[in-house]
Parts: C-alpha cells; structure tokens; sequence
C-alpha cells in the first residue's frame, strides 16, 4: 500500500495509492497520516480495505509531506553508510554507524522548491532511503526490527557542506536548513518492499545523472540500523530514519560541484516513487 498526503488549497487530506495510480480520498479511514496513524496495526488495518470504494480525488494543489510534519518526534540520519560513498569522500568505513539528527523543521513535499541558504556556497544532494517507525522500538533485537517498520520513502538529504564540515561543532548545522528534508511522495508499506537492502535509486542535476547507485552497497543495512538506534534511544511510531547516500554526491567531485538558485533536482528510489524540486535563493 502507498498512502500520501495531498493539498487542496491550504488544506492537506490523507490519500491512498489505487492500483491505476489514482489518489483516492482516505478522510474517512484516518484524520490524517501522522504518528497517531503512520502504526503498523493502523495501516494493516487500512490494507483491508477496498481502496476503490474510497472517493477519487480527481485535482489537487500538490503533494505534502508523507507523514505530518508536526508529528515526527525524530529524524535520524545515518553518515557514511554506503561503502562506495565513503570511498569518493576518501573517509574510512566507519566501526559503528554515524549518527546525526537533522530538524524536522526542514521536512517538506517532495515537490516543493528548496531554498540555498544565506551564504551557502556549498549546498549538495543525497537521495536517501527513508524508513518510518511504526511501532515503538527499545532494545529490540536486530530480528525484530521489520515489525517495528510502517515502510519507507523517498529522502533528498539536502547538506550544505561548509556548515556542516568547515564550521566547528555537529554536522547538525549543515544539514537542518529549512527545506533541507524533502519526503515522500508515498509511504510504501513494508508488504511492497520484500527487500529494503536491494533497491535501485538516482539523482540528476538539471538533466545530468549524479547519483546511480543501490541499497545493496549499504554498510549497515536497515534492520541493524534500527535495532541499534533503539539500543540509544526508543523509537517511537512517526520517527523517520534516513539511511544514507551512495556515490555522486558534489562534494566527491572533482572538482567539486554545488546546487545554485535555478537549479533542478529529480531523484527517485525503485518501488518507492520520485521526487523533483527547484533551488530558489532563501
């Protein structure tokens, strides 16, 4: 199942995926997808439903963010977790995963502009699998990490390098400007992705393939991921995990290149859905 979350004017309603690739009007199943409903008991729950007798939403203004923003109590980033990346970045595959945490003040649609920040020279591109917690996650064992997954999505993990690497303190600061988290445009519940760990995913630039890469290449899959997070911390249902990037990101060119206001990104992960999005100046 794809759920989403679309805009009718001001307004954004909770929608599911037809089979045809319709969106179809879920107002009457949930109030919105959000930490109270993104549970894997909901969305099974949801799955028994007959999508097609649900009201075709034939316009919209928009795709939003596919879990309520207001409602991500965490959004975790993985560092250096492809080994092909940290070989382009020339930094040593780390022992343990890399943790950093990015605002959720930065999630936005997955079509919605992106703004280079004030001074940035060095703003870069990541496509990114997500994964949703749906159930809360504590000391689990890594053979119980599927259980805790409502599904995955989409994530353009937008860093402006100096801040994040040439200023002192957390990577943090470079990676939580507004917009810098792009979501969505679906969902995918965990029944549509029998394997997390084999998934194709890219990026272009303006037309230009950056990034062609896949999950394959991850260091620490997304069961480990998960299973160690909760060892630090509980993971609660509306939590997004953002697993990491494989090679072609600007900072590992040479020479080095950065998005600029005008700019346009397209990117998208197998099974998962794309995601396009303009620079404008903040």
């Amino acid at each position: 199942m794809k759920t989403l979350r679309y805009r009718i004017g001001n307004d954004v309603k909770p929608g599911i995926l037809d089979k045809d690739g319709n969106i179809r009007d879920a107002s009457s199943l949930v109030a919105d997808w959000d930490n109270n409903n993104v549970t894997v008991e909901k969305l099974n729950e949801v799955k028994n439903v007959n999508t097609n007798s649900l009201p075709l939403v034939e316009s919209n203004d928009g795709i939003a963010p596919c879990v309520c923003k207001k409602s991500v109590g965490k959004f975790i980033c993985i560092g250096l977790n492809y080994s092909d990346h940290a070989e382009e970045t020339g930094q040593k595959v780390p022992p343990e995963p890399i943790i950093f945490s990015k605002a959720t003040s930065s999630i936005i649609g997955p079509n919605d502009n992106v703004e280079i920040p004030r001074k940035s020279v060095k703003t870069d591109w990541e496509v990114e699998l997500g994964v949703v917690i749906g159930k809360e996650a504590k000391y689990i064992s890594e053979s119980d990490s599927p259980s805790h997954i409502a599904g995955y999505c989409v994530i353009n993990d937008l860093s402006e390098r100096e801040f994040q690497i040439e200023h002192y303190g957390q990577w943090v600061k470079g990676k939580s400007c507004d917009t810098f988290g792009p979501i969505g445009p679906y969902l995918v519940t965990t029944d549509e992705v029998p394997d997390p760990q084999n998934l194709k995913m890219w990026l272009e630039v303006n037309g230009k393939k950056m990034q062609n890469g896949s999950t394959n290449t991850m260091i620490y899959g997304v069961n480990f991921i998960i299973s160690y997070l909760s060892q630090f911390m509980s993971l609660q249902p509306g939590d997004i995990i953002s697993t990491g990037t494989p090679p072609g990101v600007g900072m590992g060119m040479n020479p080095q290149v950065f998005l600029k206001a005008g700019d346009k990104i397209h990117l998208g992960i197998e099974g998962l859905g794309e995601q396009t999005q303009k620079t404008i100046s903040a």
